[in-house]
């Protein structure tokens, strides 16, 4: 419980007091990320249904989600979009895009790219058949925070240190089996066969993301894995536009 207590801790805002935390127990809670997928993911459930019992309209309710989701989120993943953005289109060389993401300020290239997946997110949402939305929102979190796992798994640290450091350390291959198994029954729990699919595809997305980044700065950081993060919830979305519009012909 410690242990998923401080996933959710860094994961989202939510207040959580945990005693007794030493640094090996901050980097053993990378296994529950997708847990915390899980959690912010019913809550987004869970406000969909309301606001549609109280009559709200569909582009109101998908802006309200996209936003409730950054807010729970502390926009930590926004944040290192954002970073991201600036550094690899730069066309500066590894040091410098390594330096540009420890910058606290935000240029041209990281606006739009927060424009870009909020817009994405919001249009994805409104696409999604209306009986896979409360699976996608689902799923589009699981699999997000799940990724992070397996990209913390394959591939180094571009650093010497920094708070994704802890959780490169601890993501072995016990706890890419563990959150994978997690992955795997809420895939199959809340599409079936499809969701097997999806997880395949988005693996695979994550791993060619990877390869890139590792390419461009030598490794993966805390920046580089909010924007797996944002990139994968945004693909999550437009796969299962697709999907729906092959299941619901």
């Amino acid at each position: 419980m410690k242990n998923f207590l401080l996933a959710l801790q860094f994961l989202t805002i939510i207040p959580v007091k945990v005693r007794g935390v030493e640094e090996k127990d901050i980097g053993r809670s990378v296994v529950y990320f997708p847990l915390v997928g899980l959690f912010l993911g019913l809550i987004l459930t869970g406000a969909n249904n309301l606001f549609l019992f109280l009559g709200f309209g569909e582009v109101f309710i998908n802006i309200t989600l996209v936003v409730l989701l950054i807010v729970l989120t502390g926009g930590i993943h926004m944040d290192g979009l954002a970073d991201t953005a600036d550094a690899f289109l730069s066309r500066k060389n590894k040091d410098e895009m390594l330096r540009i993401m420890r910058d606290s300020r935000i240029g041209a290239m990281g606006v739009l790219a927060l424009i870009s997946v909020v817009l994405l997110k919001i249009v994805f949402l409104s696409c999604v058949n209306v009986p896979l939305k409360p699976a996608s929102l689902i799923i589009m979190c699981v699999l997000s925070r799940w990724c992070l796992v397996f990209s913390l798994f394959l591939f180094p640290y571009a650093r010497q240190e920094g708070k994704a450091k802890l959780y490169t350390e601890s993501a072995n291959f016990r706890a890419l089996i563990f959150s994978t198994i997690t992955v795997l029954c809420c895939a199959f729990l809340f599409l079936k066969i499809h969701g097997l699919l999806v997880l395949l595809i988005i693996a695979i997305l994550t791993y060619a993301m990877g390869r890139f980044i590792v390419g461009k700065v030598g490794g993966i950081t805390g920046d580089t894995l909010g924007a797996a993060n944002e990139i994968i919830e945004v693909s999550v979305l437009f796969i299962l536009c697709l999907l729906g519009r092959l299941i619901y012909v």
